[in-house]
């Protein structure tokens, strides 16, 4: 009876351990702020570029970097919009800036790369360019 019981003990002990385990998770974008005035701007500039107007989302993500400048959700969101307007070399700072802020590996610093990218390829900086979306890999 015993050999019969590690038998399935053994087993039984090793599938609950294997269940324990969590594999690592992928880190998200942050989450845009606990203040409301800058959700509310955010929310604001959003809208603001999904409707063309540029510049009206770029006052708006201004005035919430002024209340949260180490945010690096809106510093990626303003680069987006420069790079909207054609602003290059705004663009690529503004998402080097936002990658300054955010720990290595974080999703975030992905996206900033293809804005740099994006940004240098414009410019005619083409080994820049390869180089900005090798780091986005």
């Amino acid at each position: 009876m015993n050999k019969t019981l590690i038998k399935w003990l053994v087993p039984a002990i090793l599938l609950l351990i294997a269940g324990c385990a969590v594999p690592p998770q992928k880190q998200t974008a942050p989450a845009p702020s606990g203040n409301l005035a800058v959700t509310s701007l955010l929310g604001k500039a959003r809208s603001q570029t999904a409707a063309g107007r540029l510049s009206d989302a770029s006052v708006s993500l201004e005035r919430a970097l002024r209340i949260e400048p180490r945010n690096a959700l809106l510093w990626h969101e303003l680069a987006r919009v420069r790079l909207a307007q054609g602003q290059l070399m705004q663009a690529e700072n503004l998402a080097a800036k936002s990658n300054s802020l955010v720990p290595a590996g974080h999703v975030l610093r992905r996206e900033n790369w293809i804005i740099i990218g994006r940004a240098r390829t414009d410019l005619g900086d083409l080994q820049g360019a390869r180089q900005a979306f090798e780091r986005a890999e």
